[in-house]
């Protein structure tokens, strides 16, 4: 467990290091497009949170504990605002470098911190009252409670909250007499009208109205600065107060809450892509942890596809599925296009999500814990190398099957699809049978419906089609069909008496 200055809401131990090369089941699985989608409104920094799994069963407990309470709207509502908050307060520090003079970065430096404070009270406040389950959001609490009842933090916080008193109650008192002004210090009621007022009645035309010196505008006229050097000259006492201060609170921040902030958009980045999925009519589940091999889902569906659906405004079929304890691979074949290629992403990101401790785009789901994910889909051949794309699927497979995988869940799509059917036979068994000694589990998309057979543990799948012989997009259990070549690649092209009626 991590000490209080190295609390993470994301990991229970040291945070993994982002992986140098971005591993292939990304594009494969089709996640790149559903991360582009999530960080879209959240800034390039959340992505990197989504490019490596936590280190270990119980850190993905602990991330599905923590996802439990952020989804409660006592929480969600309170972390929304903070977020809001903390990137106005982020704009003011940018445009903080911009001022002109001592005395205005003096007090945009009070003016951050008192912000910042009440921010994370009013954060603090909304915990409290929302009954928290999750260890992760407790723990955090706790050293935020830690934080704010600290002897310093308290300190600083009355110090900048007098200052903030002594500048709010700041009046500058114009007084136009034929072309003279005189600016005083004091009080103005009401009654007395505005700058901007005074100007237009006795000048007859619009200027630029006068601004509190010490808003959150780095820009001011001379008269404005003008009147900054008046209060300087009649209150230097004020002046060196606020000057001492604001230097004396530079690095406010506290190393573990600038983590949180961080972290936490992790989370707030897919429950707002989340609740405008489920405005669309799709649906997520938490998925329940099984210490079996047995895993199952129902209404599962790909994520990307639904996300491409809300252009195409095709429907997204869902399927369902399960392993018993015994069995480990689906060996899924059918016609071309029949969503054997879709089922098998759907299976990939059931694992991803997951694994990262977040809701799934399932009705309802169980899984054993995977140790890892591992895809490998068909690719064409590559004119830069030069190979053919047998030799490039098996550039791309021998690492895989070398590197550590016991335990892992694999994707395997279209192998061997150029070499001749009984080689393909045998360089796919012995495929499968590497990874179910590694006692991986998995799905294989496949032409060869032999491969369906090839042992103890493979589970026969395919896709099924109508009566007509349109495809269904379901995916169900049953013994692979002996499928002519040539009604498949009628399918595979939609040339199908009705596809043609309908195209002409």
């Amino acid at each position: 467990m991590l000490k209080n200055d190295e609390f993470s809401i994301l990991n229970l131990c040291t945070e993994e290091e982002e992986p140098k090369i971005t591993p292939s089941f990304y594009q494969d699985l089709n996640l790149t497009r559903i991360i582009d989608r999530l960080v879209s409104r959240w800034g390039k920094d959340v992505r990197k949170y989504y490019m490596w799994f936590p280190g270990s069963y119980e850190e993905e407990a602990y991330r599905r504990e923590v996802f439990g309470d952020i989804k409660k709207e006592a929480v969600y509502a309170p972390l929304m605002t903070f977020v809001e908050e903390l990137a106005e307060i982020e704009r003011l520090r940018s445009e903080k470098r911009k001022v002109q003079t001592q005395i205005q970065k003096a007090v945009w430096q009070i003016r951050e911190t008192y912000s910042y404070f009440e921010m994370y009270e009013k954060l603090e406040k909304a915990l409290e009252q929302a009954n928290l389950a999750s260890e992760g959001m407790k723990s955090f609490l706790r050293i935020l409670k830690e934080i704010t009842g600290d002897g310093e933090y308290r300190s600083i916080r009355d110090k900048v909250h007098t200052l903030i008193k002594k500048i709010n109650d700041l009046k500058f008192v114009l007084t136009l007499d034929k072309e003279r002004i005189s600016v005083t210090l004091g009080r103005v009621s009401d009654e007395e009208g505005s700058y901007g007022k005074m100007l237009r009645e006795k000048g007859g035309k619009e200027i630029k109205p006068f601004l509190n010196p010490f808003r959150m505008d780095p820009n001011l006229t001379e008269l404005e600065k003008a009147c900054l050097d008046i209060l300087i000259n009649k209150d230097r006492d004020f002046y060196r107060t606020m000057k001492a201060t604001a230097e004396s609170i530079e690095g406010y921040e506290k190393p573990v809450l600038k983590r949180f902030e961080q972290e936490v958009i992790f989370y707030l980045s897919y429950l707002s892509f989340m609740r405008d999925m489920e405005k669309e009519g799709f649906y997520f589940t938490a998925p329940l942890p099984d210490g079996s091999r047995k895993m199952e889902a129902k209404g599962l569906y790909d994520l990307a596809l639904a996300l491409a659906s809300l252009e195409t405004g095709k429907k997204v079929i869902p399927n369902d599925l399960y392993y018993d304890g015994k069995e480990s691979f689906f060996v899924v074949t059918g016609p071309n296009q029949g969503g054997k290629t879709t089922f098998a992403r759907s299976l990939g990101q059931l694992v991803y999500f997951t694994k990262m401790g977040l809701d799934v785009p399932a009705l309802s789901a169980n899984l054993p814990f995977f140790t890892g994910l591992m895809t490998h889909f068909s690719v064409e051949e590559s004119s830069d190398t030069g190979r053919g794309k047998l030799k490039e699927e098996l550039v791309r497979l021998a690492p895989m099957m070398a590197q550590e995988c016991r335990g892992a869940f694999v994707v395997i799509n279209e192998l061997f699809t150029t070499a001749a059917n009984y080689d393909a036979r045998i360089m796919g068994k012995k495929v499968l049978t590497h990874f179910m000694e590694a006692e991986c589990m998995g799905i294989y998309v496949t032409h060869l419906k032999e491969l369906a057979e090839a042992g103890e543990g493979v589970v026969s799948m395919k896709a099924v089609l109508d009566d007509q012989k349109v495809q269904t997009f379901k995916v169900l259990r049953g013994e692979a069909d002996d499928t002519p070549s040539a009604e498949n690649l009628v399918l595979k092209y939609r040339l199908t008496y009705g596809q043609l009626k309908e195209r002409l």
